[in-house]
């Protein structure tokens, strides 16, 4: 879901896209981009040039959806140190109850 935010800001081309996410493959963001698209979240305008010129934009069905996942993250970034403590506490409990522990 990194695409629908870099995309929140305007439309971008592919290249655009590949360097505002980081370590996403040509092959992995084409796949999503179509898949975003099939779904009605992302909007592929071809210009028809040569070379060619396509430009990726939200939908108007993806606009609410970034704002909740705007919420999503803000909350995953407040709480990650309580959620982080929590899973170190499991495993630190979960290996302390096994046998021969």
């Amino acid at each position: 879901m990194l695409i629908l935010p870099a995309l929140a800001e305007g439309p971008l081309r592919n290249g655009e896209l590949m360097r505002k996410i980081e370590g996403i493959s040509q092959k992995v963001l084409t796949q999503t981009l179509r898949q975003l698209e099939r779904h009605g979240l992302v909007s592929r305008n071809d210009h028809g040039e040569k070379p060619a010129c396509v430009e990726y934009s939200l939908t108007k069905v993806a606009d609410s959806l970034v704002s909740t996942l705007a919420a999503l993250d803000r909350w995953a970034e407040i709480n990650f140190p309580e959620l982080d403590a929590a899973r170190i506490r499991y495993d630190e409990q979960l290996s302390q109850d096994k046998p021969g522990s």
